[in-house]
């Protein structure tokens, strides 16, 4: 399975760190030691699904536990059936034409 997640606090941050909550949904997934990659408008995770869905829910969280008053969350996923032909949706599988030398 893969995710994107974007969460959206308000506020962003605090005084200190202009975007500290968002910071600390990031610092949840680095904790959870899956496969991700941080992008300008959200994070990419990829493992299994019963990883994957109660973290999506902590990393939710974690902005209110940092701070934030409230949390929007945006979520995209893709997955494939069990033992499906085509299954093997990874980040790689997707991303990799433009990785590879595209212009």
């Amino acid at each position: 399975m893969i995710v994107e997640i974007q969460c959206l606090p308000t506020p962003a941050g605090d005084g200190a760190r202009r975007y500290a909550h968002v910071e600390a949904a990031i610092e949840r997934i680095q904790q959870a030691g899956v496969r991700h990659e941080v992008g300008a408008l959200g994070t990419t995770l990829e493992g299994s699904p019963d990883t994957i869905w109660p973290l999506l829910r902590d990393v939710h969280e974690a902005c209110l536990r940092s701070g934030a008053a409230s949390v929007i969350t945006v979520i995209k996923l893709a997955e494939g059936a069990e033992g499906a032909e085509g299954d093997a949706t990874t980040m790689d599988t997707l991303t990799a034409p433009w990785r590879t030398g595209g212009t």
